[in-house]
């Protein structure tokens, strides 16, 4: 005779069984109840760069000095991506409908007074809110296709997006919508790193469910892109 209770559990226990192996515990952390959060600086909104040379000069960057990044630097990254630039929210990069779909998270290996770990962005705080501690970077590279630069960087900016704020209100064109914004941003982040004397290549060649583990996405988020940054020779 089959056991009605246990047949009512079954499917839980499979479920709880299948999120277990699909959680970050295999980088050895879990997420952080009550996460850190740090202020980023204020922006700069002028520099020594013009747009024209910018666009000019901006190369995709692979070899970084070792040197480690600033939370002026990452305030300003961050800020070129998904930052705030009007009092009724509009931010750095167009969105359709100001829907604003995407994330930005970031791997932190070596920030000047920053510990190592995972960070969501806050763009209306303008801060960094901390999903985990430790070292990750070689788990994104390993999700990334063993490549080591995203490894040797000192700061990994990943974007992620969730789709359904954009096609809630578009449909499935919305999805189109949504990977226009992820270029806008990292355009963004490509000439905002150039200003900086920092180098960045865009990565779109990753497993997405071992990227979203490693960042412990929920399930309706994506990540689209990984950016190494680091520091260039002059």
């Amino acid at each position: 005779m089959i056991n009605k209770k246990l047949f009512a559990i079954a499917p839980m226990f499979f479920l709880a069984l299948y999120f277990s192996a699909c959680s970050p515990a295999d980088n050895g952390t879990s997420p952080l109840e009550d996460g850190m959060k740090i202020t980023l600086p204020e922006p700069k909104y002028d520099s020594e760069t013009s747009i024209e040379e910018a666009i000019l000069n901006r190369r995709s960057i692979r070899d970084y000095t070792g040197q480690p990044l600033t939370l002026q630097d990452v305030s300003q990254l961050l800020w070129a991506a998904q930052g705030i630039t009007d009092p009724s929210g509009f931010r750095a990069a167009p969105s359709a409908g100001a829907t604003y779909p995407l994330e930005i998270y970031i791997v932190v290996g070596d920030v000047e007074s920053v510990a190592g770990g995972i960070y969501r962005y806050k763009p209306q705080q303008h801060e960094l809110v901390k999903i985990f501690d430790g070292e990750h970077r070689e788990a994104l590279a390993g999700a990334a296709l063993n490549q080591q630069f995203i490894t040797e960087a000192p700061l990994n900016i990943v974007i992620t997006a969730i789709y359904e704020r954009t096609t809630n209100r578009y449909g499935e064109r919305g999805i189109r919508y949504v990977y226009m914004e992820a270029g806008h941003a990292a355009q963004n982040v490509y000439l905002q790193a150039f200003a900086l004397n920092l180098g960045t290549v865009v990565v779109g060649a990753f497993n997405d469910g071992r990227v979203a583990n490693i960042l412990a996405l929920p399930g309706n988020e994506v990540p689209l892109y990984i950016m190494p940054v680091g520091r260039i020779a002059d």
